[in-house]
């Protein structure tokens, strides 16, 4: 029997096998509403056999997000656009997941589709972040959020967790990666703060364990919380991966069920080495060390790679990005080229 095939099974949930639809940004909303594109981007995807089907980068405020053309969860409106999206998900048989987050210093950008750079003057954005702290020299600074500012998005990340449960999804994804919000109040090299939210690695780590308290008080102990982590920085002077591993140990007592390992984003000068599954270490540490479900992501294109990494026990579960662009039905190409059993929707039952 497939590894890659079998189910998984977190608190109430479970998903039919271990692929997983990571987040992508579609920059196509308006106001942080999805829309016919988002139904059937991620729809597809949940119709060609993923086991779980992750929504993008949701802002939890309105300036949380990258660029205006990023989703949101802000406001109840945008609930409703959001359930038939989830609806149909679930209908395939995959699971609804969306991933919350706050863009920090990165966010109030242009469309990359549509313009390069920070949003210009006319459209002001309020940019914060722990310390006034510019990602790149060319970057906006931004402004350094005081105590109000801290309390005001760890409820915002709770306010939004209960609209993605009203909208029927059925996984959350704390955002915690690629020098977004989460992220630089974990690195030191963008967390420069000399109160109990800066300085040591326990004080680093409070506001990304106080959003998942809080998430924790809205979101049903039967569904699973997910964080995704960028494991190491790539830097010296940034979070290592021994501090990802330490972390998921604290966080599998505060609620979060699997941590999603990828890596960088916090500095625009790192060496990262990209090449197939080069982030896999990360997945596996956190499972065997931590003793927390972990998933792979970056780079896994292959059948027999993924299925390598599952059956091996480096990670519970694969999350595909940018090969998920090029095949909207990759598991079911999976499950032929490695002899597992999938059934397909009962529509395409004549091909088979």
């Amino acid at each position: 029997m497939s590894s890659l095939f079998s189910p998984l099974t977190l608190r109430g949930v479970t998903f039919r096998n271990r692929i997983g639809v990571s987040p992508m940004c579609m920059y196509s909303a308006t106001d942080g509403i999805p829309n016919a594109w988002h139904m059937v981007h991620l729809g597809s995807r949940a119709v060609g056999g993923a086991g779980m089907v992750m929504a993008e980068m949701t802002g939890v405020v309105p300036e949380a997000r990258i660029t205006p053309g990023c989703c949101g969860l802000w406001k109840d409106s945008q609930i409703e656009a959001w359930r038939p999206i989830a609806n149909f998900i679930e209908a395939q048989g995959a699971v609804p997941a969306i991933q919350l987050a706050h863009a920090g210093r990165k966010s109030g950008y242009c469309i990359p589709f549509e313009g390069t750079g920070p949003l210009p003057d006319d459209q002001p954005w309020d940019r914060i972040a722990p310390s006034a702290v510019k990602f790149s020299e060319t970057s906006p600074m931004p402004r350094e959020m005081n105590a109000y500012d801290v309390g005001a998005m760890v409820r915002a990340f709770r306010d939004a967790a209960g609209r993605a449960l009203a909208a029927g999804f059925r996984v959350v994804e704390i955002h915690g990666a690629h020098g977004y919000l989460v992220h630089q109040f974990l690195s030191p090299i963008s967390n420069q703060r000399t109160d109990e939210y800066g300085g040591s690695f326990e004080n680093r780590i409070r506001f990304c364990v106080e959003i998942a308290d809080a998430i924790r008080t809205v979101w049903p102990e039967r569904l699973p919380l997910l964080l995704r982590i960028s494991a190491t920085d790539w830097v010296d002077g940034g979070w290592t991966a021994d501090e990802t591993v330490e972390l998921a140990r604290i966080l599998h007592n505060h609620g979060v069920d699997m941590v999603d390992c990828s890596s960088g984003g916090a500095t625009p000068d790192a060496q990262i080495p990209a090449e197939p599954g080069f982030q896999v270490q990360f997945a596996e540490r956190v499972r065997q060390e931590a003793g927390m479900p972990s998933a792979a992501v970056g780079l896994i294109t292959e059948p027999a790679q993924a299925e390598a990494i599952i059956a091996e026990g480096r990670a519970d579960m694969v999350l595909l990005a940018r090969e998920y662009l090029r095949d909207p039905h990759w598991p079911l190409r999976a499950a032929k080229e490695l002899g597992a059993e999938i059934t397909p929707p009962r529509q395409y039952g004549r091909a088979w």
